[in-house]
């Protein structure tokens, strides 16, 4: 043992401290990200799964059973542990378009089965703006609904975590509807989160939901928030942006990635260091531009845990590096999220578990190469069956829009249907609605099926009716005119017809501006309800023949 001098004892006490304050001061602060997307009130595990490459055979693809909340905080919680600094975020559309389970609260459930999860920020997507921007606000800060009140096993007490939305502004106010951005520290590092939601969300929401808002440009946005950031001392931004790609690979790949968050991306100031994207559905970790763009698919199959260096010095990322993990449900149920289910499956279940009818085979929302789907045959003819007495409408034809069929019909056991499946597959409630619309604005709604090149939406027509399209045409000549028919008799560009269509699509909704210009409409039943009394009336229901819409090139 050696024994050295008090002075010696002291001057190395202070080196060794020194030392440990330099190295405390250089090394660099680790944060764990956990990111969803796209959630869309499954509280459920949805049908099918999750398909991703076979591991054992990469020429295959596989479907494993993944989602549900109950799993989900699960898997959150593990991802937490052995990380001191963590933070659960969302990009949009964690509501909308849902299940019945959370649909019938009007998403409360969602709400507050995330608010347990301990989910902090969430930007807002299309989706959140489904019943326009009052219901929003009372998602965020609670209250019972204005119409239906408190339906719910308990006081809707609203969200825990904090909505963002840099780029809605209120028009009246000239304000943001949420904060742009929320700040938080990480062992004296600040991290900011901008949120926002695509510039296009008010050609994707009914125009009533739109009203009073204006959806600014998406990177002009963020871009101008940078200075007022840098000016807080922040250097670390992670943007959550409900918009997205393309990808052609597993979910944890990115080659070939399209879309507008490539450019996006790229036009962001060089300051933005992450980008966590949803909107398309897709799963993807990739690197564009120099820069971390994650999402994590769709309805809670996956989450994205994002783990990021943070210089103390220069309070900027280092370097960050994701991973896509499955919400398998061969993980443990959460007991809070279980209880919560439970009690509000008590209200639901007498009416979700109702008998609608029976199919003999699934089906199908997914279009054929024209834009036809089995269950979009289904659910036009049923809108035609409930308004086509003189009493309900004097519908001749029906029409309805692709984005409101949201989920297969699924043949399962002795393949009964219940209302919960008919919900899940029509969650928007929209009221049918029947005018008049002469045959050359049926066509020129028809031609507005392609105002996105992009992105076509392909209306779904009831049976009797038919028309055939070419996708070499100009925009305003798809539809070879000629080729419309309903019942074998041609359709008159002159005549008037009584036309069936859902409430969005007479506002405009999805583009069809032309559908606002029809006269006399009769109001009748809810999409959901015709599709139920049509089980009713006609089970065993088996997938059409996919005769309605032919493209000739």
């Amino acid at each position: 043992m050696i024994n050295l001098p008090r002075q010696a004892l002291v001057a190395l006490a202070l080196l060794l401290a020194l030392a440990t304050s330099t190295f405390a001061q250089t090394a660099p602060v680790d944060l764990r990200i956990l990111a969803i997307n796209d959630f869309h009130g499954f509280l459920r595990p949805p049908p099918g799964g999750i398909r991703i490459v076979d591991p054992a055979d990469k020429t295959k693809r596989i479907v494993v059973p993944a989602g549900g909340a109950e799993h989900m905080a699960t898997l959150v919680n593990e991802l937490r542990q052995g990380h001191k600094d963590t933070v659960f975020v969302a990009a949009g559309d964690l509501i909308g378009a849902s299940p019945f389970l959370s649909s019938m609260f009007h998403d409360e459930p969602t709400i507050e089965s995330l608010s347990l999860m301990g989910l902090e920020i969430a930007a807002v997507g299309n989706h959140e703006f489904d019943e326009g921007k009052d219901e929003l606000l009372r998602m965020q800060n609670g209250g019972c609904h204005p119409v239906d009140k408190c339906l719910g096993p308990h006081p809707f007490p609203g969200a825990t975590f904090h909505y963002l939305a840099a780029s809605t502004v209120v028009k009246d106010s000239g304000k943001t509807l949420f904060p742009p951005y929320e700040i938080k520290t990480y062992d004296g590092v600040p991290v900011a989160f901008i949120g926002l939601t695509l510039k296009g969300t008010a050609d994707i929401i009914s125009p009533a939901s739109a009203a009073g808002l204006e959806f600014r440009d998406e990177v002009a946005t963020v871009n101008a928030l940078v200075p007022e950031l840098k000016a807080k001392g922040v250097e670390a931004i992670v943007v959550l942006i409900h918009q997205g790609g393309q990808p052609a690979g597993d979910y944890n790949e990115c080659p070939g990635i399209s879309g507008p968050i490539v450019d996006m991306v790229k036009r962001f100031d060089r300051a933005v260091d992450i980008v966590i994207s949803g909107h398309t559905h897709q799963a993807y970790v990739c690197d564009i531009d120099g820069r971390l763009v994650t999402s994590a698919g769709k309805y809670g199959t996956l989450v994205t845990a994002i783990d990021v260096k943070l210089d103390p010095k220069t309070r900027d990322v280092i370097s960050a590096r994701a991973d896509n993990v499955i919400v398998r449900t061969s993980l443990a149920k959460d007991s809070e999220q279980t209880a919560l289910l439970e009690a509000y499956d008590k209200v639901a279940g007498p009416i979700a578990n109702r008998r609608a009818g029976t199919v003999a085979e699934t089906l199908s929302r997914v279009p054929n190469l024209a834009g036809e789907s089995a269950l979009g045959d289904v659910i036009a003819d049923a809108q035609l069956a409930a308004t086509a007495s003189e009493g309900d409408g004097g519908a001749v034809m029906a029409m309805t829009n692709p984005g409101g069929i949201r989920t297969d019909i699924e043949k399962r056991g002795d393949g009964t249907v219940t209302y919960a499946d008919v919900f899940a597959s029509q969650p928007f409630r929209n009221q049918l609605v029947t005018l008049n619309l002469t045959g050359a604005e049926i066509k020129a709604a028809l031609e507005q099926q392609w105002s996105d090149p992009n992105w076509p939406r392909i209306l779904q027509v009831s049976k009797g009716f038919s028309y055939a399209w070419d996708g070499t045409k100009p925009f305003g000549a798809h539809v070879d005119a000629a080729s419309m028919t309903l019942d074998g008799a041609p359709i008159d560009p002159a005549r008037t017809y009584r036309v069936t269509i859902n409430n969005y699509l007479s506002l405009g909704g999805d583009g069809f501006t032309v559908l606002k210009g029809g006269t006399a409409p009769q109001f009748g039943v809810y999409d959901n309800d015709a599709l139920f009394a049509w089980f009713a009336a006609h089970s065993p229901i088996a997938p059409p023949a996919p005769a309605r819409i032919t493209r000739v090139n």
